[in-house]
C-alpha cells in the first residue's frame, strides 16, 4: 500500500512539474523555488504599467496574431492558429521611455566610446578588488532602472520569434518603425544574443522568467538563490562607504549573472563565466541612504575587448588584475544555496 502511494505521489509530482511551463511566472517561481525570496529586480517587472488595450491584427513570422483589448484590463493577444490568448506589452508607447541606451559595459566584447566614458553612470561602478574593504569610500551613482519592460509568461514569449531573421515581423507586431531608434535597439539586443560568447563564457538569452530559472538551474543545480542590488532611493552621484566586509556567495559552482537588455518585453542576457565571484556589499551614502549592492569580481579578463570600459576607466590591461563592478538594480545574480 505504501509503495503504491509513493508511486502515485511521484506521478503527481511529475505532472505538476510538466505543467509548470503553463503556470503564471509567480507560480512557476513558487513551484521551482519554494521559500526563496524573489529579488526586487524580478518583482518589479512581473507586471507593468506599460500594458495597454488595443485591438489589431498583425503578422509575425509565418502566422498572424490577433490582439484583443478589454477595457480596464491588460492587453491580450491570441495566435490565429489556435492556442490560449497571450498577454502583450503596449504597442503604442516606446519601450525606451525617452532613454537611448548605449552599449552595455557588462558585456565583454564591447569597446567603450568617448561618449560612454564621459556620460555613462555605469562608469563609476567599476573598481579594483583591492578597494573592496570595510571603510573604503567610493563615488558611485546608483539609479533606478529606466528599462521597465515586463516579463511575458513563457508560453507567450515562446510564441514570438526571437531572431534577426524574424525581426521585421516582430517590429511590425510591436508597431516599431524600421530605422527608428527603437528598431535599432531591438536589432542590437538580438545581435547581442546571437553573437558567440567570449572564450570560457556560457551564455543564454532568457525571454521569460521561467526560462531564466531553468537556465540557472541547469548550470548551478536545483538549490538556487537569486539576489539583485536594492536601493532605498535614487540619488545623484555621491560618496558611499563600505559598511562591513563583503560576503562571498556562490561557492565552487560559481554563479550565473543575468543582465537586462532593452526590448519590448523583458529579455535577460544570462551567462556563466569561469573565474568570476559574486559578493554582497553593504553601502551607506553621504545622505545616509543605504544600498544593498551586488558586486561581481572577474579574475580573468584576458578575453575581454582591450578597449572595454573597465580597462579605460581603471587604467589596467586585459588579464593583469581582477576587475570588479557593482551591478545596476535590474541585473540578477544566481548562485547555489
Amino acid at each position: 500500500m505504501e509503495f503504491k502511494l509513493l508511486g502515485i505521489m511521484a506521478v503527481m509530482a511529475v505532472a505538476v512539474a510538466a505543467s509548470g511551463a503553463a503556470l503564471p511566472p509567480e507560480k512557476y517561481w513558487n513551484l521551482k523555488l519554494p521559500n526563496i525570496q524573489m529579488p526586487q529586480a524580478i518583482r518589479e517587472i512581473l507586471h507593468s504599467d506599460l500594458l495597454e488595450d488595443k485591438i489589431t491584427s498583425v503578422a509575425v513570422g509565418g502566422g498572424g496574431v490577433g490582439v484583443v483589448g478589454n477595457p480596464g484590463r491588460r492587453t491580450s493577444a491570441g495566435a490565429r492558429k489556435g492556442g490560449a490568448p497571450i498577454t502583450a506589452p503596449s504597442r503604442r508607447k516606446s519601450f525606451l521611455i525617452g532613454v537611448i541606451p548605449i552599449f552595455s559595459p557588462f558585456l565583454y566584447f564591447y569597446a567603450a566610446s568617448q561618449t560612454q566614458l564621459h556620460h555613462d553612470p555605469n562608469v563609476a561602478l567599476f573598481f579594483l578588488e583591492k578597494d573592496l574593504v570595510k571603510g573604503k569610500t567610493m563615488s558611485l551613482h546608483f539609479t533606478k532602472s529606466a528599462n521597465l519592460a515586463a516579463f511575458l509568461p513563457r508560453q507567450d514569449a515562446a510564441s514570438i520569434p526571437f531572431s534577426s531573421k524574424s525581426l521585421p515581423g516582430v517590429m511590425d507586431y510591436f508597431s516599431v518603425k524600421p530605422g527608428s531608434v527603437e528598431a535599432k535597439v531591438m536589432e542590437k539586443t538580438v545581435k547581442e544574443c546571437e553573437v558567440p560568447g567570449v572564450k570560457g563564457e556560457d551564455k543564454y538569452c532568457a525571454t521569460s522568467l521561467e526560462s531564466m530559472v531553468d537556465y540557472a538551474e541547469s548550470k548551478l543545480g536545483r538549490n538556487l538563490k537569486a539576489v539583485s542590488t536594492e536601493i532605498q532611493k535614487e540619488t545623484l552621484k555621491q560618496k558611499y562607504t563600505i559598511e562591513k566586509d563583503a560576503k562571498s556567495v556562490g561557492g565552487k559552482a560559481g554563479d550565473v549573472v543575468c543582465h537586462k537588455l532593452y526590448y519590448p518585453y523583458a529579455v535577460f542576457y544570462c551567462h556563466k563565466v569561469g573565474g568570476s565571484r559574486a559578493l554582497l556589499v553593504s553601502l551607506k551614502g553621504e545622505d545616509s541612504s543605504e544600498v544593498k549592492a551586488v558586486a561581481v569580481c572577474h579574475d580573468d579578463t584576458s578575453q575581454w575587448n582591450p578597449k572595454h570600459l573597465a580597462f579605460q576607466v581603471l587604467g589596467v590591461k586585459p588579464g593583469s588584475v581582477p576587475i570588479c563592478h557593482f551591478l545596476p538594480q535590474d541585473h540578477i545574480v544566481w548562485y547555489g544555496n
